[in-house]
C-alpha cells in the first residue's frame, strides 16, 4: 500500500475512531513483532500518539492503519515504534550507578585497557544518547586517553528517530543538565552556536557507536561485555520476555561483568543463577569457578 497523497486534506484525530479490537490488533502486533506487552492502561496514549500518525497518512482509521503498517512495515515501523514508547532520559540518572562504576568497576577495566586489554560496555535502550555519554564521561574522567586505548561503548535502541538525535550529540540546555559534583563539564563543550545548545566533546563521543536493535531478536555482537547497562527497558515487557531479556543480558556478560538496570526492575527466572546482587539495581555475574 502506497502513502496517501499529502495534498489531502488529514483527518482530525478527534474523528478517529479506537475501538477494543483496534486495541488488541496493535497490542498482538507490537507483541509479536518487537516483545512489546501494551497494559490496557496504556489505551488513550496509543489513540492520541497513532491517531495523530493516522491523521497525517490521511487513512480511515485504525482498521485501514493495520493494513497499511502491514504492508510498509519496513518504513511505517519507525512511526508505530516511535509511538508506542517513551523515551524518557537525562545525564547520569540514577547517579549511584555512575558513583559505583566510577568507584569499583571503571578502575579495574581502565588499567587492563592500559595494559593493552580489551574493554566493551553495552547501553541497551540508549534513547536519545545520554546515558552513553554520560558513561564515555565518566571513562573519560578517569582515564583522558581512553579514545587511545581499546575501549568502545556500544550503544542501541529500536527507534530510528532516537538514535539519530544521539549521533547528532547536541542537546539544549534543559537536556545537558547534569547532577553537581564531579561530572560537571565532563560531557560538553559549548556549540558556539546558540547560547542554548551544548555539544557532546569529541573524546567523549569517539568512545560511542550507535546501532538500531531490537532487543527481542537477534544480537549480532560476538564479544562478551564488561558493563551492561539496559535500565527501565523490561518495563514494556511481560515476565516471561523479561525473564528472557535478563538471562540473555547474563550470558554476554564476561565473568565478574556488571549489569545495571532499572530503579523498579529486578532480574528474574533463570538469570539469577548467573548473576548476583552487587548493590542497588546492580548484579555481577557469577565467575566461572
Amino acid at each position: 500500500m502506497n502513502a496517501p497523497s499529502p495534498s489531502m486534506t488529514p483527518r482530525r484525530r478527534s474523528d478517529i475512531v479506537f475501538e477494543e479490537s483496534d486495541f488488541q490488533r496493535i497490542a498482538a502486533f507490537a507483541k509479536s513483532e518487537y516483545g512489546l506487552h501494551l497494559e490496557p492502561s496504556k489505551k488513550a496514549m496509543i489513540h492520541s500518539r497513532l491517531g495523530k500518525r493516522i491523521s497525517a497518512l490521511n487513512l480511515n482509521g485504525f482498521a485501514e492503519y493495520d493494513k497499511y503498517l502491514k504492508a510498509n512495515i519496513e518504513a511505517e515501523s519507525e512511526h508505530f515504534i516511535s509511538a508506542l514508547t517513551t523515551n524518557v532520559t537525562n545525564f547520569y540518572r540514577e547517579k549511584h550507578h555512575f558513583e559505583q562504576l566510577q568507584a569499583d568497576v571503571l578502575p579495574k577495566l581502565i588499567e587492563r585497557a592500559r595494559s593493552g586489554g580489551r574493554v566493551r560496555l553495552w547501553s541497551a535502550g540508549c534513547s536519545s544518547g545520554p546515558e552513553p555519554y554520560s558513561l564515555a564521561g565518566s571513562v573519560i574522567l578517569l582515564c583522558p586517553e581512553a579514545p587511545k586505548l581499546n575501549i568502545r561503548i556500544l550503544a542501541t535502541d529500536i527507534d530510528p528517530f532516537v538514535l539519530r538525535r544521539a549521533e547528532a550529540a547536541v542537546y539544549s540546555d534543559e537536556e545537558a543538565k547534569i547532577p553537581p559534583g564531579v561530572w560537571a563539564d565532563q560531557v560538553f563543550e559549548k556549540t558556539g552556536g546558540k547560547r542554548s545548545e551544548f555539544r557532546v566533546r569529541s573524546d567523549v563521543h569517539s568512545l560511542v557507536s550507535f546501532r538500531r536493535l531490537n532487543i527481542n531478536g537477534p544480537w549480532p555482537m560476538s564479544g562478551l561485555f564488561d558493563v551492561i547497562m539496559c535500565r527501565n527497558m523490561a518495563i514494556y515487557f511481560d515476565s516471561q520476555t523479561q525473564q528472557t531479556l535478563w538471562r540473555r543480558l547474563a550470558e554476554q556478560l564476561v565473568p565478574c561483568g556488571m549489569l545495571f538496570i532499572g530503579h523498579s526492575e529486578r532480574v528474574s527466572g533463570p538469570a539469577t543463577a548467573l548473576v548476583e546482587a552487587a548493590g542497588v539495581t546492580a548484579y555481577r555475574k557469577r565467575s566461572a569457578s
